[in-house]
């Protein structure tokens, strides 16, 4: 198998973070005093465990020194950092930078379940975190990474045993991904936003986030595996049923609006298809949720926090279809 693939995306999943934005740069910036400047803030933002923490701009101001970081892979932490670091090793050859991706990167390897899934962090939560992730492309972003780690300059330093591990792992997480794949009356469907850590059934995260086939996580996975450059006979059948599944719960006629006052749903003929966030498994049905964690089947019947507060409908599958329209392997 070989295993490099396309980069960033998982990156079409979750808005780029400061630290990935920095990847832009040319490498004249790398040089002057105010990317260097700014990578020492990157620097400052690492845990111990060799992660960065999530939702915060690890690129603006240094770590205060009171400040005790609590690294992740969620929301598109750590995968931005860890490579903005390799391009300034290559360009600017400090080697506190070498240093701090290593780190980086044998937390991820160590990070990585035997049977190929990733958590949200490690060490373990004894929470949701602990299951394997991909909701927010969180377990195909690191996968990706760790292809540029195998093949990409920017990951040139980077030792052969290293490398060689870095391939073994996207090899098990391709594995654990089509095994993932939900089963429904003997036929794959799609994933769940999350999965067991140890039996890979779909499992709950937060109460509104429930047991389901998941719209916006399995387009991501699907663009991933139909990015791999020699596809399996495994992984040629999840992508065609899981472009199947794409396919038969599209939603037409209607257009979304996220709002907590206004409907969510309004008839247009000419809106573009929708997919739901969240599919029943035994129906097929969209769900909503409040934070109550009760099934609604309308979206109206949830309060407005929620209904206004989470991205309900997209049209993913919409580039699930064009990137299969161009797959060799359909």
């Amino acid at each position: 198998m070989t295993l490099v693939v396309a980069s960033c995306v998982a990156s079409r999943l979750v808005a780029g973070t400061p630290a990935e934005n920095l990847l832009k740069k040319p490498d004249d910036w790398f040089h002057s005093n105010d990317g260097r400047s700014v990578l020492e803030n990157v620097l400052s933002w690492q845990t111990e465990y060799g992660d960065w923490p999530k939702n915060m701009d690890t690129t603006g101001k240094k770590r205060a020194s009171d400040k005790v970081p609590a690294g992740t892979f969620d929301n598109g932490a750590t995968t931005g950092e860890i490579r903005v670091l390799a391009r300034g090793y290559r360009i600017v050859g400090d080697d506190g930078y070498r240093t701090a991706v290593l780190k980086c990167l044998d937390h991820i390897l160590n990070a990585q379940y035997p049977n190929g899934g990733w958590p949200q962090f490690y060490p373990l939560s004894t929470k949701y975190h602990r299951h394997i992730t991909f909701n927010d492309g969180t377990m195909i972003k690191l996968m990706e990474l760790l292809a540029d780690v195998v093949s990409d300059q920017d990951f040139g330093f980077v030792d052969p045993a290293r490398r060689q591990a870095a391939a073994k792992a996207i090899e098990r997480g391709i594995e654990c991904i089509v095994k993932c794949q939900i089963v429904v009356d003997g036929t794959p469907t799609v994933w769940c936003a999350q999965h067991h850590a140890e039996t890979l059934a779909p499992v709950l995260a937060r109460s509104y986030e429930h047991p389901s086939l998941s719209g916006a996580e399995s387009a991501g996975i699907l663009r991933y595996l139909m990015s791999l450059d020699t596809p399996s006979p495994e992984v040629i059948r999840a992508v065609r049923c899981g472009v199947e599944w794409f396919d038969s719960a599209k939603i037409e006629g209607y257009r979304y609006r996220k709002s907590k006052s206004g409907p969510a749903l309004s008839r247009d003929p000419n809106a573009d298809p929708l997919w739901a966030r969240f599919y029943e498994i035994e129906t097929n049905r969209p769900i909503f949720s409040d934070r109550d964690g009760v099934v609604r089947y309308d979206i109206q019947q949830i309060g407005s926090e929620r209904r206004g507060g989470y991205t309900w409908y997209g049209n993913w599958g919409a580039s699930v279809f064009k990137d299969y329209a161009n797959w060799p392997h359909r």
